[in-house]
Protein backbone atom coordinates (compact mmCIF):
# COMPACT_ATOMS: atom_id res chain seq x y z
CA UNK A 1 0.00 0.00 0.00
CA UNK A 2 2.85 2.36 0.86
CA UNK A 3 4.85 1.71 -2.34
CA UNK A 4 1.95 2.53 -4.75
CA UNK A 5 1.26 5.70 -2.73
CA UNK A 6 4.92 6.76 -2.93
CA UNK A 7 4.96 6.03 -6.67
CA UNK A 8 1.85 8.16 -7.15
CA UNK A 9 3.37 11.03 -5.16
CA UNK A 10 6.60 10.86 -7.17
CA UNK A 11 4.67 10.90 -10.48
CA UNK A 12 2.55 13.84 -9.26
CA UNK A 13 5.70 15.70 -8.21
CA UNK A 14 7.24 15.14 -11.65
CA UNK A 15 4.12 16.50 -13.32
CA UNK A 16 4.19 19.57 -11.07
CA UNK A 17 7.89 20.14 -11.77
CA UNK A 18 7.31 19.79 -15.50
CA UNK A 19 4.43 22.28 -15.34
CA UNK A 20 6.59 24.68 -13.36
CA UNK A 21 9.45 24.29 -15.85
CA UNK A 22 7.11 25.00 -18.78
CA UNK A 23 5.77 27.98 -16.89
CA UNK A 24 2.23 29.32 -16.64
CA UNK A 25 1.45 32.65 -18.24
CA UNK A 26 -0.34 35.29 -16.16
CA UNK A 27 -1.74 38.53 -17.54
CA UNK A 28 -1.89 41.79 -15.59
CA UNK A 29 -4.47 44.29 -16.84
CA UNK A 30 -4.42 47.93 -15.71
CA UNK A 31 -5.42 51.42 -16.82
CA UNK A 32 -1.93 52.61 -17.77
CA UNK A 33 1.70 51.54 -17.65
CA UNK A 34 4.71 53.66 -16.74
CA UNK A 35 7.56 51.56 -18.08
CA UNK A 36 10.39 53.42 -16.29
CA UNK A 37 12.00 54.57 -19.55
CA UNK A 38 9.54 56.60 -21.62
CA UNK A 39 8.68 60.20 -20.78
CA UNK A 40 4.95 59.41 -20.68
CA UNK A 41 2.82 56.33 -20.03
CA UNK A 42 3.26 53.83 -22.86
CA UNK A 43 0.50 52.80 -25.26
CA UNK A 44 -0.26 49.55 -23.46
CA UNK A 45 -2.32 48.24 -20.57
CA UNK A 46 -1.40 44.54 -20.38
CA UNK A 47 1.72 42.77 -19.14
CA UNK A 48 2.21 39.04 -19.65
CA UNK A 49 4.31 37.18 -17.07
CA UNK A 50 5.82 33.71 -17.45
CA UNK A 51 7.73 32.25 -14.50
CA UNK A 52 9.60 35.28 -13.15
CA UNK A 53 9.97 37.26 -16.39
CA UNK A 54 7.93 39.70 -18.42
CA UNK A 55 7.31 38.09 -21.83
CA UNK A 56 5.11 40.68 -23.52
CA UNK A 57 3.67 44.18 -23.07
CA UNK A 58 0.69 45.39 -25.10
CA UNK A 59 -3.10 45.47 -25.07
CA UNK A 60 -5.81 42.85 -24.51
CA UNK A 61 -5.18 41.26 -27.89
CA UNK A 62 -1.91 39.73 -26.61
CA UNK A 63 -3.67 37.72 -23.89
CA UNK A 64 -3.90 34.04 -24.94
CA UNK A 65 -7.34 32.45 -24.46
CA UNK A 66 -7.82 31.02 -20.98
CA UNK A 67 -4.89 32.94 -19.47
CA UNK A 68 -5.35 33.76 -15.74
CA UNK A 69 -5.72 37.54 -15.49
CA UNK A 70 -5.16 39.98 -12.63
CA UNK A 71 -7.41 42.95 -13.36
CA UNK A 72 -6.13 46.04 -11.53
CA UNK A 73 -8.85 48.30 -12.91
CA UNK A 74 -7.97 52.00 -12.69
CA UNK A 75 -4.43 51.38 -11.40
CA UNK A 76 -1.12 52.54 -12.85
CA UNK A 77 1.46 49.75 -13.18
CA UNK A 78 5.19 50.52 -12.82
CA UNK A 79 8.52 48.79 -12.22
CA UNK A 80 9.26 47.86 -8.60
CA UNK A 81 10.88 50.64 -6.57
CA UNK A 82 14.62 50.58 -5.81
CA UNK A 83 16.02 52.21 -2.65
CA UNK A 84 19.69 52.86 -3.33
CA UNK A 85 20.63 53.76 0.25
CA UNK A 86 19.05 52.15 3.30
CA UNK A 87 20.05 50.60 6.64
CA UNK A 88 17.46 47.91 7.52
CA UNK A 89 19.19 46.55 10.65
CA UNK A 90 17.88 49.46 12.74
CA UNK A 91 14.99 49.22 15.18
CA UNK A 92 14.12 52.91 15.57
CA UNK A 93 16.61 53.55 18.41
CA UNK A 94 17.75 57.12 17.73
CA UNK A 95 21.14 56.51 19.39
CA UNK A 96 22.32 54.50 16.44
CA UNK A 97 26.02 54.91 17.26
CA UNK A 98 25.72 52.51 20.21
CA UNK A 99 22.89 50.36 18.87
CA UNK A 100 25.35 47.68 17.74
CA UNK A 101 26.61 47.35 21.34
CA UNK A 102 23.13 46.59 22.71
CA UNK A 103 21.90 44.00 20.24
CA UNK A 104 23.33 40.77 18.82
CA UNK A 105 23.70 40.07 15.12
CA UNK A 106 20.92 37.48 15.44
CA UNK A 107 18.57 40.04 16.98
CA UNK A 108 19.39 42.54 14.24
CA UNK A 109 18.90 39.93 11.52
CA UNK A 110 15.36 39.34 12.76
CA UNK A 111 14.73 43.09 12.88
CA UNK A 112 16.16 43.38 9.37
CA UNK A 113 13.87 40.65 8.03
CA UNK A 114 10.84 42.42 9.51
CA UNK A 115 11.94 45.76 8.04
CA UNK A 116 12.66 44.54 4.54
CA UNK A 117 9.43 42.55 4.38
CA UNK A 118 7.58 45.73 5.35
CA UNK A 119 9.41 47.62 2.62
CA UNK A 120 8.44 45.00 0.06
CA UNK A 121 4.79 45.54 0.98
CA UNK A 122 5.28 49.24 0.17
CA UNK A 123 6.64 48.48 -3.29
CA UNK A 124 10.39 48.39 -2.62
CA UNK A 125 11.37 45.27 -4.53
CA UNK A 126 15.13 46.02 -4.45
CA UNK A 127 17.32 47.58 -1.77
CA UNK A 128 20.97 48.61 -1.68
CA UNK A 129 22.29 48.58 1.89
CA UNK A 130 24.96 51.24 2.42
CA UNK A 131 26.70 49.39 5.26
CA UNK A 132 24.79 48.76 8.45
CA UNK A 133 24.71 48.76 12.24
CA UNK A 134 26.43 45.46 12.99
CA UNK A 135 29.91 44.18 13.76
CA UNK A 136 28.90 41.12 11.69
CA UNK A 137 27.06 40.76 8.40
CA UNK A 138 23.46 40.21 9.51
CA UNK A 139 21.81 41.96 6.55
CA UNK A 140 23.86 39.93 4.07
CA UNK A 141 22.70 36.76 5.86
CA UNK A 142 19.11 37.97 5.44
CA UNK A 143 19.84 38.60 1.74
CA UNK A 144 21.17 35.08 1.33
CA UNK A 145 18.18 33.56 3.13
CA UNK A 146 15.77 35.43 0.86
CA UNK A 147 17.74 34.39 -2.23
CA UNK A 148 17.62 30.77 -1.04
CA UNK A 149 13.82 30.94 -0.82
CA UNK A 150 13.68 30.62 2.97
CA UNK A 151 11.75 33.88 3.30
CA UNK A 152 9.87 36.30 1.06
CA UNK A 153 11.62 39.62 0.78
CA UNK A 154 13.08 42.17 -1.62
CA UNK A 155 16.31 41.81 -3.57
CA UNK A 156 19.19 43.03 -1.40
CA UNK A 157 22.52 44.34 -2.59
CA UNK A 158 25.17 46.30 -0.76
CA UNK A 159 28.10 46.64 1.58
CA UNK A 160 28.60 44.84 4.87
CA UNK A 161 30.07 47.88 6.60
CA UNK A 162 31.17 51.43 6.05
CA UNK A 163 34.92 52.00 6.00
CA UNK A 164 36.23 55.01 7.92
CA UNK A 165 39.45 56.57 9.19
CA UNK A 166 40.35 56.72 12.88
CA UNK A 167 38.24 59.48 14.36
CA UNK A 168 36.01 59.58 11.30
CA UNK A 169 32.27 59.19 10.82
CA UNK A 170 32.47 55.41 11.24
CA UNK A 171 34.45 55.51 14.48
CA UNK A 172 33.26 55.99 18.09
CA UNK A 173 34.58 59.41 19.05
CA UNK A 174 32.89 60.01 22.39
CA UNK A 175 34.40 57.29 24.60
CA UNK A 176 37.39 57.97 26.82
CA UNK A 177 40.87 56.75 25.89
CA UNK A 178 40.54 53.90 28.39
CA UNK A 179 37.56 52.57 26.40
CA UNK A 180 39.37 52.63 23.05
CA UNK A 181 38.96 48.88 22.63
CA UNK A 182 35.17 49.11 22.21
CA UNK A 183 34.10 47.58 18.89
CA UNK A 184 32.69 49.84 16.21
CA UNK A 185 30.07 48.78 13.67
CA UNK A 186 32.18 49.93 10.75
CA UNK A 187 35.74 49.20 9.71
CA UNK A 188 38.38 51.73 10.78
CA UNK A 189 41.44 51.84 8.53
CA UNK A 190 44.47 54.07 8.18
CA UNK A 191 46.75 53.91 5.17
CA UNK A 192 46.55 52.15 1.80
CA UNK A 193 47.39 48.66 3.03
CA UNK A 194 44.79 48.67 5.80
CA UNK A 195 42.28 49.85 3.20
CA UNK A 196 43.25 47.03 0.86
CA UNK A 197 42.85 44.39 3.61
CA UNK A 198 39.47 45.79 4.71
CA UNK A 199 38.09 45.64 1.18
CA UNK A 200 39.31 42.09 0.71
CA UNK A 201 37.54 41.07 3.93
CA UNK A 202 34.31 42.83 2.91
CA UNK A 203 34.26 40.97 -0.39
CA UNK A 204 35.20 37.69 1.32
CA UNK A 205 32.13 37.90 3.54
CA UNK A 206 29.66 38.75 0.80
CA UNK A 207 29.70 42.49 0.11
CA UNK A 208 28.83 43.24 -3.52
CA UNK A 209 29.47 46.96 -2.95
CA UNK A 210 32.16 48.77 -0.98
CA UNK A 211 31.10 51.75 1.18
CA UNK A 212 33.76 54.32 2.11
CA UNK A 213 33.27 57.40 4.28
CA UNK A 214 35.36 59.95 2.43
CA UNK A 215 34.07 62.88 4.49
CA UNK A 216 32.78 63.31 8.00
CA UNK A 217 29.12 62.62 8.74
CA UNK A 218 25.98 64.44 9.87
CA UNK A 219 24.95 61.91 12.51
CA UNK A 220 28.16 60.96 14.33
CA UNK A 221 29.87 62.71 17.23
CA UNK A 222 33.28 64.29 16.96
CA UNK A 223 33.69 64.73 13.20
CA UNK A 224 32.89 67.41 10.63
CA UNK A 225 31.01 66.54 7.40
CA UNK A 226 32.83 69.35 5.62
CA UNK A 227 36.22 67.70 6.19
CA UNK A 228 37.90 65.21 3.86
CA UNK A 229 39.02 62.09 5.73
CA UNK A 230 40.72 59.75 3.30
CA UNK A 231 43.89 60.65 1.45
CA UNK A 232 44.16 60.50 -2.33
CA UNK A 233 46.31 57.37 -2.01
CA UNK A 234 43.79 55.60 0.23
CA UNK A 235 40.96 56.41 -2.19
CA UNK A 236 42.88 55.17 -5.19
CA UNK A 237 43.66 51.90 -3.43
CA UNK A 238 39.99 51.47 -2.51
CA UNK A 239 38.80 51.89 -6.08
CA UNK A 240 41.61 49.73 -7.48
CA UNK A 241 41.16 46.87 -5.02
CA UNK A 242 37.38 46.77 -5.38
CA UNK A 243 37.56 47.19 -9.14
CA UNK A 244 39.87 44.21 -9.60
CA UNK A 245 37.09 42.11 -8.05
CA UNK A 246 34.36 43.81 -10.16
CA UNK A 247 32.85 45.38 -7.04
CA UNK A 248 31.68 49.02 -7.34
CA UNK A 249 32.34 51.69 -4.69
CA UNK A 250 29.82 54.02 -3.08
CA UNK A 251 31.39 57.11 -1.54
CA UNK A 252 29.78 58.81 1.43
CA UNK A 253 30.86 62.36 0.62
CA UNK A 254 29.31 65.54 2.02
CA UNK A 255 32.00 68.15 1.32
CA UNK A 256 32.65 69.45 -2.18
CA UNK A 257 36.29 68.38 -2.06
CA UNK A 258 35.43 64.84 -0.91
CA UNK A 259 32.90 64.57 -3.75
CA UNK A 260 35.46 65.66 -6.34
CA UNK A 261 38.14 63.37 -4.96
CA UNK A 262 35.72 60.42 -5.04
CA UNK A 263 34.61 61.14 -8.61
CA UNK A 264 38.22 61.50 -9.78
CA UNK A 265 39.20 58.22 -8.08
CA UNK A 266 36.37 56.30 -9.79
CA UNK A 267 33.51 55.92 -7.30
CA UNK A 268 30.29 54.85 -9.00
CA UNK A 269 27.89 56.66 -6.66
CA UNK A 270 28.11 59.66 -4.35
CA UNK A 271 26.04 59.31 -1.17
CA UNK A 272 24.47 62.52 0.19
CA UNK A 273 26.60 65.04 -1.73
CA UNK A 274 25.39 67.77 0.60
CA UNK A 275 27.87 70.52 -0.24
CA UNK A 276 28.04 70.20 -4.01
CA UNK A 277 29.64 73.01 -5.97
CA UNK A 278 29.56 73.79 -9.69
CA UNK A 279 32.79 71.94 -10.38
CA UNK A 280 31.58 68.81 -8.60
CA UNK A 281 28.33 68.88 -10.58
CA UNK A 282 30.21 69.21 -13.86
CA UNK A 283 32.55 66.35 -12.94
CA UNK A 284 29.70 64.03 -11.96
CA UNK A 285 27.83 64.73 -15.18
CA UNK A 286 30.93 64.25 -17.35
CA UNK A 287 31.81 60.90 -15.74
CA UNK A 288 28.23 59.60 -15.37
CA UNK A 289 28.54 59.27 -11.59
CA UNK A 290 25.26 58.76 -9.74
CA UNK A 291 24.14 61.04 -6.90
CA UNK A 292 22.07 59.58 -4.04
CA UNK A 293 20.94 62.70 -2.12
CA UNK A 294 18.95 60.90 0.64
CA UNK A 295 16.34 63.62 1.10
CA UNK A 296 13.89 61.60 3.20
CA UNK A 297 16.26 61.28 6.17
CA UNK A 298 16.45 65.07 6.57
CA UNK A 299 12.66 65.29 6.50
CA UNK A 300 12.49 62.49 9.08
CA UNK A 301 14.99 64.27 11.37
CA UNK A 302 12.86 67.39 11.49
CA UNK A 303 9.46 65.69 11.72
CA UNK A 304 10.15 63.06 14.38
CA UNK A 305 13.41 63.76 16.20
CA UNK A 306 13.34 67.40 17.27
CA UNK A 307 14.01 66.51 20.90
CA UNK A 308 16.58 63.75 20.31
CA UNK A 309 19.87 64.34 22.08
CA UNK A 310 21.61 61.61 20.09
CA UNK A 311 20.59 63.20 16.78
CA UNK A 312 21.02 66.82 17.83
CA UNK A 313 24.05 67.28 15.56
CA UNK A 314 22.19 65.99 12.51
CA UNK A 315 19.15 68.13 13.26
CA UNK A 316 21.24 71.27 13.75
CA UNK A 317 23.20 70.72 10.52
CA UNK A 318 20.03 69.91 8.56
CA UNK A 319 18.36 73.12 9.70
CA UNK A 320 21.48 75.19 9.05
CA UNK A 321 22.29 73.89 5.57
CA UNK A 322 18.99 72.61 4.16
CA UNK A 323 18.32 75.56 1.85
CA UNK A 324 21.84 75.52 0.42
CA UNK A 325 21.82 71.74 0.00
CA UNK A 326 18.51 71.83 -1.85
CA UNK A 327 19.59 74.74 -4.05
CA UNK A 328 22.63 72.84 -5.31
CA UNK A 329 20.64 69.61 -5.69
CA UNK A 330 18.15 71.46 -7.90
CA UNK A 331 21.09 72.68 -9.95
CA UNK A 332 22.45 69.13 -10.25
CA UNK A 333 19.06 67.85 -11.44
CA UNK A 334 18.78 70.60 -14.05
CA UNK A 335 22.37 69.98 -15.17
CA UNK A 336 21.60 66.34 -15.96
CA UNK A 337 23.42 64.59 -13.11
CA UNK A 338 22.07 61.07 -12.61
CA UNK A 339 20.14 61.59 -9.37
CA UNK A 340 18.59 58.42 -7.94
CA UNK A 341 16.33 57.47 -5.04
CA UNK A 342 17.91 56.55 -1.70
CA UNK A 343 16.29 57.20 1.67
CA UNK A 344 18.97 56.52 4.34
CA UNK A 345 16.13 55.05 6.44
CA UNK A 346 15.80 51.73 8.26
CA UNK A 347 12.38 50.41 7.26
CA UNK A 348 10.89 50.61 10.76
CA UNK A 349 8.38 53.00 9.15
CA UNK A 350 8.22 51.42 5.68
CA UNK A 351 5.47 53.72 4.47
CA UNK A 352 7.78 56.71 5.03
CA UNK A 353 10.35 55.74 2.39
CA UNK A 354 8.15 56.94 -0.49
CA UNK A 355 8.66 60.48 0.78
CA UNK A 356 11.90 60.38 -1.22
CA UNK A 357 9.86 60.65 -4.43
CA UNK A 358 7.87 63.67 -3.26
CA UNK A 359 11.00 65.34 -1.87
CA UNK A 360 12.73 65.02 -5.24
CA UNK A 361 9.70 66.55 -6.93
CA UNK A 362 9.75 69.37 -4.40
CA UNK A 363 13.33 70.29 -5.35
CA UNK A 364 12.78 70.26 -9.09
CA UNK A 365 12.11 66.84 -10.60
CA UNK A 366 8.95 66.14 -12.56
CA UNK A 367 6.90 63.21 -11.22
CA UNK A 368 8.10 61.11 -14.15
CA UNK A 369 11.74 62.01 -13.45
CA UNK A 370 11.26 60.99 -9.81
CA UNK A 371 9.72 57.65 -10.81
CA UNK A 372 12.63 56.97 -13.17
CA UNK A 373 15.04 57.92 -10.35
CA UNK A 374 13.56 55.10 -8.28
CA UNK A 375 13.24 52.55 -11.08
CA UNK A 376 15.23 52.48 -14.36
CA UNK A 377 17.91 55.00 -13.36
CA UNK A 378 18.39 53.34 -9.97
CA UNK A 379 18.69 49.97 -11.74
CA UNK A 380 21.41 51.49 -13.92
CA UNK A 381 23.16 52.72 -10.78
CA UNK A 382 23.00 49.18 -9.40
CA UNK A 383 24.41 47.80 -12.64
CA UNK A 384 21.21 45.75 -13.03
CA UNK A 385 19.53 47.68 -15.85
CA UNK A 386 19.27 44.54 -18.01
CA UNK A 387 17.04 42.87 -15.42
CA UNK A 388 15.41 45.50 -13.22
CA UNK A 389 13.76 48.90 -13.35
CA UNK A 390 11.79 48.65 -16.60
CA UNK A 391 8.49 47.13 -17.71
CA UNK A 392 9.65 45.39 -20.88
CA UNK A 393 9.96 41.86 -22.32
CA UNK A 394 12.83 39.90 -20.82
CA UNK A 395 12.96 41.90 -17.59
CA UNK A 396 12.38 40.35 -14.17
CA UNK A 397 8.75 40.65 -13.12
CA UNK A 398 9.17 43.12 -10.25
CA UNK A 399 6.09 45.35 -10.48
CA UNK A 400 4.04 47.74 -8.37
CA UNK A 401 0.73 49.50 -8.91
CA UNK A 402 -1.09 52.42 -7.36
CA UNK A 403 -4.65 53.59 -7.81
CA UNK A 404 -4.99 56.59 -10.11
CA UNK A 405 -2.24 58.57 -11.76
CA UNK A 406 1.02 59.27 -9.86
CA UNK A 407 2.03 61.73 -12.59
CA UNK A 408 -0.86 63.93 -11.46
CA UNK A 409 -0.06 63.39 -7.76
CA UNK A 410 3.30 61.91 -6.78
CA UNK A 411 1.95 61.21 -3.29
CA UNK A 412 -0.03 58.31 -4.76
CA UNK A 413 3.23 56.37 -4.56
CA UNK A 414 2.73 56.38 -0.78
CA UNK A 415 -0.29 54.09 -1.23
CA UNK A 416 0.94 51.07 -3.16
CA UNK A 417 -1.82 48.48 -3.48
CA UNK A 418 -0.20 45.84 -5.70
CA UNK A 419 3.30 44.35 -5.51
CA UNK A 420 4.82 41.54 -7.56
CA UNK A 421 8.38 40.39 -6.97
CA UNK A 422 10.04 37.82 -9.19
CA UNK A 423 6.71 36.96 -10.81
CA UNK A 424 4.94 36.25 -7.52
CA UNK A 425 2.19 38.47 -6.13
CA UNK A 426 3.03 39.58 -2.60
CA UNK A 427 0.34 42.26 -2.23
CA UNK A 428 -2.88 42.68 -4.16
CA UNK A 429 -6.12 44.69 -4.01
CA UNK A 430 -7.83 41.88 -5.91
CA UNK A 431 -9.91 39.65 -3.66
Amino acid sequence: MIRPLLSSLIILSLFLLADQANGQTTAILCKQIIDGKADRPIDANVVLIENNRIVSVGNKSIIPPGTPTIDLGDHTLMPGFIDMHCHPLGNGDDDYQTYHLKNSSADKALQCLKNVQGLLQEGWTSLRVAGDLDVGYAHLDVRDAINAGMFVGPRIFGAGHWISVTGGGGDLNFFSYEQSGVKVDGLVVDGPEEMRKAIRNEIKYGSDWIKILVSGAFMTAGDNPQNVHFSKEELEVAIDEAGRRDVPVMAHAHSAESIKMSVSAGAKTIEHGSFLDDEAIAMMKAKGVFLVPTMAIGKWFLEFNEGSQALSKAIELTKKHRVGIETMLTKAIRSGVKVVVGTDLTGTQPEYHSNEFSELVRVGMSPMQAIKAGTSLAAEGLGKEKELGTVAPGMLADLVAVKGDPLADINRLKKVTFVMKDGKVVKSPVK
